[in-house]
């Protein structure tokens, strides 16, 4: 039996609605979108303009051409700097949504690079957290994690010291090199900015989910947010759709409309996102959090 079908047997929903008991920051106004990247990065498809990826930026073919490939190594530009996330001399912003954290998780490490050399869409994800007043949030961990490009999690929780709730049956599907991995999880800490950067890969989808990333905001060892973000269909079916790194699964099964977590305010939880010249994948966001 393929990963894939393995997959198809369990039902991620039954998982998603029993994590909902889990303990969550009760902040349930919608994010804030960011402005636009620096000149360093080309126009590209995002979320907020929803696309319709006719267009060159969603699947021109001259522009998805670009697109890099073969996991981070393929990176050569470098990180934006804040103006990334300058959107107007007036702070108005709304509090980041909690979503579920899922039966995915298990505490990971503090690193730059949490793709450990698997292949992929090479990404910038950049993040910067703030608070009700748009102030920079500086010495908080934020901890990513997603799946592979085969709609797969790492399952190795050896070296975890929280593990009780990841479902490894469900999550790694019994994948020999996913139980013995941790690619695709890690944790950063806030800058002065309030900013993290980590390079990694685009997820990608399994069957019931948009495609996503999770995250979760600590601070003195206390969970300020777990929540969730995504990307806009077209890109997903885009890139899903033509990139050699992930064709040979397809389109994703589900799209936003239908996906189990997002909901009908799903435009509030999507990366804004843009084409570096090296053709990596910049996705950014601001997260903000009460004080």
């Amino acid at each position: 039996m393929s990963l894939q079908q393995k997959h198809s047997l369990l039902t991620r929903r039954r998982f998603v609605k029993t994590a909902a008991g889990l303990t969550l920051i009760p902040f349930t106004a919608s994010l804030l979108g960011c402005g636009s990247s620096n000149s360093s990065s080309s126009s590209a498809d995002t979320e907020d303009n929803q696309s319709t990826g006719d267009d060159s930026a969603s699947g021109g073919s001259t522009t998805f051409e670009g697109w890099a490939q073969g996991g981070t190594s393929a990176m050569v530009d470098d990180f934006p700097d804040d103006a990334l996330f300058e959107n107007s001399s007036t702070c108005n912003v709304s509090l980041t949504g909690a979503q579920t954290e899922g039966p995915c998780y298990f505490q990971s490490d503090y690193l730059d690079d949490i793709s450990y050399g698997k292949t992929g869409l090479p990404m910038m994800l950049c993040l910067q957290l703030i608070d009700e007043s748009c102030n920079p949030l500086a010495g908080y961990e934020i901890e990513v994690w997603h799946c592979d490009v085969e709609g797969v999690y790492s399952g190795d929780t050896s070296d975890s010291a929280d593990s009780s709730r990841f479902s490894s049956g469900f999550c790694t599907g019994g994948d020999e090199e996913a139980l013995n991995a941790t690619w695709f999880r890690g944790v950063a800490v806030t800058d002065a900015s309030g900013r993290v950067n980590i390079k990694s890969c685009f997820p990608g989808w399994y069957s019931s989910r948009a495609i996503h990333i999770h995250f979760r905001i600590r601070r003195n060892n206390y969970d300020q947010l777990i929540s969730q973000f995504g990307f806009s269909d077209s890109f997903c079916q885009t890139i899903c759709g033509n990139h050699a790194d992930y064709q040979h699964r397809g389109e994703p099964d589900t799209l936003l409309g239908r996906d189990t977590v997002f909901g009908s305010d799903y435009n509030d939880y999507l990366f804004d996102i843009a084409q570096n010249s090296d053709g990596s994948l910049l996705a950014y966001k601001r997260i903000i959090i009460g004080q």
